[in-house]
């Protein structure tokens, strides 16, 4: 894997930051329950408030970085992620750790708008997809490597260590600052874009409008919340209901970035079209199931080294429906987006990984650290409905996509001006 000039700079920014996430996720939780003596319902409502509140800050900091250019922007936020990071090793009380928990997840955002923002002013269009995807294994694997040495943070559990894995994150992001900084000013170009016919209505608003694509957008929320699921669900079950040894809680973390860099290729093979997605996503929700299933099975009174297999077991399953899930639901955002408008609505796809990480941890940690086996149940069968609706709507929205409209005030005279210029060739072509 090879990178050059621009590309090598956003990748070496994406390794060191990936190093210390990859700690960080790992102790993280533990940090906040055993050193800091936080409560579990108290890191759920600090983590929930947290990220709803970057996933309202990720469209003003994006207008801030086409302002002034992604490239300080994404050093700015940088900077503030590794001061969120430290601020964390100050708190002691819930209040604090919520407003902190805002700047983190508020930076983090930001800071993830930016550099795609950068990413795109300084690669050719060409290489963009290309870079992304590499940059992407990349990162998967600079975390399976933090996770490992955050697993020697867990195995000497005590506060130096854990406060270490936070501090190399903290650093992390210091260093990726610097080294974006390296990268030559972006130049900011406007583009106009003709348009071939009055289009009445702001088009942003369209896809609020698509039912179909919003309901496919809701279900992929809800098979997202495995995020919260293995990075904060996954350590407080190990470490107050199994009684697995602590390095299990890294194992996870390795498992899952070693199959997403092995397996993510793979899994979109077989992914080409609308039935074809829905049915990797259908595949999804069976394996998170079975996931749930093994997770909850961990706690049942095996000794140490049984319910940890156990539960690097549920992380194989987990990782191999995270995969799945991914090629299909890439997949759909585009085919059952709209020629045209593809920017809106993928911009509103991909704020169900934001609400994801905004309302998982608080209802994750209610239903499966509250419910036991039953609320690892209840959250695997979630996954199941979610995955099994998935296909029929998306074969609707695929319908309803393909109906011919010619007029309307919410943007769809676009369709009906291709239509118009289809029809329009086959009238000029010879008999």
């Amino acid at each position: 894997m090879t990178f050059h000039g621009p590309s090598r700079v956003l990748a070496s920014a994406q390794l060191v930051n990936s190093l210390g996430d990859g700690a960080f996720y790992v102790c993280s939780a533990l940090f906040f329950s055993r050193v800091v003596g936080l409560s579990v319902l108290q890191i759920g409502i600090g983590l929930t408030v947290g990220w709803a509140t970057g996933l309202l800050a990720g469209v003003p900091v994006g207008r801030l970085a086409d302002r002034l250019g992604p490239r300080p922007v994404a050093v700015a936020t940088g900077v503030a992620t590794a001061a969120a990071i430290t601020a964390f090793l100050l708190v002691s009380a819930p209040l604090a750790f919520t407003l902190v928990c805002c700047l983190y997840a508020a930076a983090q955002t930001g800071s993830g708008a930016a550099r795609q923002a950068l990413l795109a002013s300084v690669i050719p269009q060409a290489e963009r997809t290309a870079v992304r995807a590499r940059m992407q294994v990349l990162g998967n694997a600079g975390i399976g490597v933090g996770a490992a040495l955050g697993g020697i943070a867990l195995l000497v559990d005590t506060p130096a260590a854990y406060v270490a894995a936070f501090v190399l994150d903290a650093l992390g992001f210091l260093a990726a600052a610097l080294v974006l900084r390296t990268l030559p000013s972006p130049q900011r170009v406007r583009v106009a874009v003709p348009v071939s016919g009055p289009v009445s209505g702001p088009p942003r608003s369209d896809v609020l409008r698509d039912g179909p694509y919003a309901l496919v957008t809701l279900l992929q929320s809800v098979m997202l919340l495995y995020m919260p699921m293995l990075s904060v669900v996954a350590p407080l079950w190990i470490a107050t209901r199994t009684e697995a040894p602590g390095w299990t809680v890294a194992g996870l973390f390795v498992v899952n970035t070693a199959g997403v860099v092995l397996l993510q290729v793979r899994a979109g093979r077989g992914v080409r079209d609308v039935a074809s997605a829905g049915r990797a996503v259908r595949r999804a929700g069976v394996l998170l199931l079975a996931a749930c299933g093994a997770f909850a099975a961990s706690a049942l009174g095996a000794s140490p080294w049984v319910a940890g297999v156990v539960l690097l077991g549920a992380a194989v399953l987990q990782v191999v429906g995270e995969v799945l899930l991914s090629a299909g639901g890439w997949q759909l955002s585009f085919d059952l987006a709209p020629d045209g408008r593809q920017g809106q609505y993928q911009g509103f796809f991909a704020m169900g990984s934001s609400v994801a990480r905004a309302a998982g941890p608080l209802l994750l940690t209610g239903v499966v650290l509250g419910g036991g086996l039953a609320g690892w149940l209840t959250l695997g069968l979630v996954f199941l409905a979610a995955g099994l609706a998935t296909g029929p709507v998306a074969r609707w929205a695929e319908r309803r996509a393909a109906m011919p409209t010619t007029s309307g005030t919410d943007g769809t005279e676009i369709r009906a001006a291709v239509l118009r210029e289809r029809a329009s060739q086959l009238l000029d072509e010879p008999a």
